[in-house]
C-alpha cells in the first residue's frame, strides 16, 4: 500500500505538471494563431484603437492619462523588458549556475532564451505590422509591431527564470510566490508598451502568448533533460 501511495504521489507531482505544461503550450499557440489571423484580416483594429485611446486624455490624444510621474514610471517599467536588461539578467543567472556547478542548466537557459528571441524577431519581420499611428510614441522604437518583442522576451525570461527559482523552493507557497512575481513583471511590461503608445494591445497579447508557449515548452524540455542528467549522476 505504501509503494502504491508513493507511485501515486510521484505521478501527481511530475506527470500532472507535464500535462499542464503541454496544455499551456497548445492553448497559447492556438491563441497566438487566432490572434494573428484577426490582426492580418484587420478585424481587431477597432478594439486596438479603442483600448489604446482609452489610455489617453480624451481632450488630447498626445497626453497619456494620469500625472507626469506615471508616464515616467511606465518608461522605467518598460525598460525591464528591454534587450539590455533581460540579457544582463540572463547572463547573471547563467553565471551563477556555472559557478554552482550547474553548467548544463546555464547552457540550457541561454539557448532557450536566445532561441525564443530569434524566433520573435523573425516573426516581427514576417508580419511586418506598422506601429500605432494614433498617438505619439513616448519612447524610441526600431522594429515592427507584431508581436511585441518586449512582451515576448519578458515572458520568456521572467517565466523561465521564475520557474527555475521556484523549482528549488521547499514549499508550495514560496514556489507560487516566484511564479506570481514572474507573471506580474511580464504583465507590467506589456501594459506599459500600450500605455506609451508604441504597441497595439493585440501586439502585446500576441507577445504574451508566444512567450508563455515558449517558456512552457522550454520547461518541458528542461524537465526531460533533468531526469536524464539525474539518472546519469
Amino acid at each position: 500500500m505504501k509503494q502504491i501511495k508513493q507511485v501515486y504521489h510521484w505521478i501527481m507531482q511530475h506527470e500532472m505538471i507535464t500535462l499542464a505544461l503541454v496544455g499551456i503550450v497548445f492553448a497559447s499557440l492556438w491563441g497566438f494563431v487566432e490572434l494573428a489571423d484577426e490582426v492580418l484580416e484587420g478585424d481587431s483594429l477597432w478594439l486596438d484603437r479603442y483600448l489604446l485611446l482609452s489610455l489617453r486624455n480624451p481632450a488630447d490624444a498626445t497626453d497619456p492619462i494620469g500625472p507626469s510621474w506615471v508616464e515616467e514610471m511606465a518608461r522605467d517599467v518598460t525598460a525591464m523588458g528591454s534587450v539590455v536588461v533581460l540579457t544582463v539578467l540572463t547572463a547573471i543567472t547563467a553565471g551563477y549556475l556555472k559557478l554552482t556547478q550547474q553548467r548544463w542548466i546555464a547552457i540550457f537557459v541561454v539557448l532557450a532564451i536566445v532561441g525564443g528571441t530569434l524566433v520573435s524577431v523573425a516573426m516581427k519581420s514576417g508580419f511586418d505590422r506598422p506601429r500605432p499611428d494614433l498617438v505619439p510614441h513616448e519612447t524610441r522604437i526600431y522594429t515592427q509591431s507584431f508581436p511585441s518583442g518586449h512582451s515576448a522576451m519578458s515572458a520568456m525570461v521572467f517565466l523561465t527564470l521564475g520557474a527555475l527559482v521556484a523549482r528549488i523552493q521547499a514549499t508550495r507557497t514560496t514556489r507560487a510566490y516566484f511564479l506570481v512575481v514572474a507573471f506580474l513583471l511580464t504583465a507590467s511590461v506589456g501594459v506599459s508598451r500600450v500605455y506609451l503608445g508604441v504597441h497595439w494591445p493585440t501586439d502585446v497579447v500576441a507577445g504574451w502568448t508566444f512567450g508563455l508557449a515558449w517558456a512552457a515548452g522550454s520547461w518541458l524540455v528542461f524537465r526531460n533533460l533533468e531526469r536524464r542528467f539525474t539518472a546519469i549522476d
